[in-house]
């Protein structure tokens, strides 16, 4: 039993550093979102939380309030479909885990 389990050991340690730098990774990467040909522009982190909205001067019209609502709702929607197309399959993103023989089939 000892030599199966420390493997196992390993690999689970391994699995968790490999985890952890994913999860590193999506605190610091950022996906840039626009609308209205860059009147609106919103940047959120790799967890999809909003950090940044820019609205160009040229959209703020006070009689068209709902159209500003819907070029920061389409920035947004813009910046979650690119964060999701690169993290669609975290397993995929670390790598080496499919070759890991882990018992329960990750």
């Amino acid at each position: 039993m000892g030599s199966g389990f420390s493997k196992m050991k390993k690999q689970a340690r391994m699995m968790e550093q490999q985890v952890e730098q994913m999860r590193q990774k999506m605190q610091t990467t950022t996906y840039t979102g626009s609308s209205g040909n860059g009147l609106v522009t919103v940047t959120i982190n790799g967890e999809k939380e909003l950090q940044k909205v820019i609205i160009q001067p040229a959209c703020v019209d006070p009689q068209d309030v709902e159209g500003l609502q819907d070029l920061i709702q389409a920035a947004c929607q813009d910046a979650y479909s690119k964060a999701s197309e690169e993290s669609n399959s975290p397993m995929n993103a670390l790598g080496g885990l499919q070759g890991m023989n882990l018992p329960f089939g990750l």
